[in-house]
């Protein structure tokens, strides 16, 4: 499997996926860097969730399943 070459931040995600960004924040705690979520640091110590497409994936699979 090839590494990613990029991520999508939990706020692009949360627009991709119709959901709440602070709900998906909360899912987010369960997901290891295995499953494509990772913690991206910016400037002035910001930090903010990334995922690879792996990681979307296990968000999506994490979300419905909350909702069954």
């Amino acid at each position: 499997m090839a590494a990613p070459s990029y991520v999508f931040t939990i706020a692009r995600v949360a627009e991709m996926l119709g959901e709440d960004e602070a709900w998906l924040e909360e899912l987010a705690e369960q997901l290891e860097p295995e499953d494509g979520c990772l913690w991206i640091r910016d400037t002035d110590d910001r930090v903010t969730l990334g995922f690879t497409d792996r990681g979307i994936e296990s968000l999506k699979e994490l979300s419905l399943d909350q909702k069954r």
